[in-house]
């Protein structure tokens, strides 16, 4: 009885860990943006966001609007600050990340207040007079039936326990690695579906093309299903707790799909994204609200978990169809 309870205040320690973990130590750091305008002026400002918030934001520096608003197209930078008029502009991007955007709306209020007290300190008024609200645009927004972005967030989860579930009822129900195989892609494909269908149609959680969201989660399905049954295959149970440990407690707390992969604290978001759980995510949101748009890195991840999967599962079958050696022992004739 004591060793189980131990093993349980450890096994409980160690999800509030996993889960936990990222969510409090999040913060804006190294988030890439663009700074548009006139050579001058955009030096002044990313030197001004360099000493208000030092390391948050990783600075791109464009010559106009048209340029910035394409590299938030490409998912290269989650928002731009425009300077091209004289007046800032801020350019955000919530269906990237809503998190982000608030943070660049914050930006957007602290650069009206420091332009407002600059105009007031010129005219001798009074500081804070006349001061003029930064225009803040929405290149990319969420559906107006979810404007915060829930239904995309809570999808990382589901997505993570269909393929646990997938691995588990292929590996008990199911004889053979291509039976296995098969109908892990099958499931992935069905499971794609069903799923695009309720966040879009239903919830109103997800734009774009609903073939492209349906294929998007049905990649990062059958990446899941399949990374777990070829450790199942080639380990046994103790490769089926080793994906599943992988994708639970690593991969979905790592995803940065609530907020931003840059947001969570160190390495763990370049980590998050070499998993299914992030990659999926991230190739989501190109389908839904970007036309594509940065999703290549996102699918060499997910194809290449899934050939993975698939190459373990033969590695496996292979070995299980291979004669077992039996030693015999010589036995005395009397």
């Amino acid at each position: 009885m004591a060793g189980a309870v131990v093993l349980l205040t450890a096994a409980i320690s160690l999800l509030l860990t996993a889960f936990a973990w990222p969510s409090v130590r999040s913060s804006v750091h190294d988030v890439p943006i663009a700074v548009a305008g006139p050579a001058a002026a955009v030096e002044q400002l990313s030197g001004a966001l360099n000493q208000r918030l030092p390391d948050a934001f990783e600075i791109t520096e464009v010559a106009d609007t048209a340029a910035a608003e394409q590299l938030i197209r490409d998912r290269e930078v989650y928002g731009a600050i425009d300077v091209s008029s004289g007046t800032p502009q801020v350019i955000t991007a919530s269906a990237a990340s809503a998190a982000v955007a608030q943070t660049l709306q914050s930006v957007a209020t602290g650069l009206s207040q420091a332009q407002g007290n600059s105009t007031a300190q010129g005219t001798g008024t009074a500081q804070g007079t006349g001061t003029a609200q930064s225009a803040v645009r929405d290149l990319a927004a969420l559906p107006a039936d979810d404007p915060r972005g829930a239904g995309l967030a809570a999808g990382a989860l589901p997505l993570v326990m269909g393929g646990l579930l997938a691995a588990l009822l292929l590996t008990r129900l199911v004889r053979g690695s291509a039976r296995r195989v098969t109908g892990a892609l099958a499931f992935a494909i069905t499971g794609g579906l069903a799923v695009a269908a309720i966040l879009q149609f239903w919830f109103g959680s997800l734009n774009g093309s609903y073939p492209a969201n349906a294929g998007a989660i049905a990649l990062s399905i059958a990446a899941i299903a399949l990374s777990i049954l070829g450790l199942e295959s080639l380990l046994g149970y103790a490769g089926f707790g080793l994906g599943g440990v992988a994708m639970m407690l690593i991969g979905n707390p790592l995803s940065g799909t609530a907020t931003a992969p840059e947001m969570l604290p160190g390495w763990s978001g370049t980590l998050g994204q070499l998993l299914p759980p992030g990659a999926g995510g991230q190739l989501l949101r190109s389908t839904a609200f970007f036309d594509g748009g940065g999703a290549t890195h996102s699918v060499i991840v997910l194809v290449s978990w899934l050939a993975l999967g698939v190459g373990l599962c033969l590695v496996g079958g292979l070995r299980a169809r291979l004669p077992k050696t039996h030693t015999v022992r010589p036995v005395s004739v009397a």
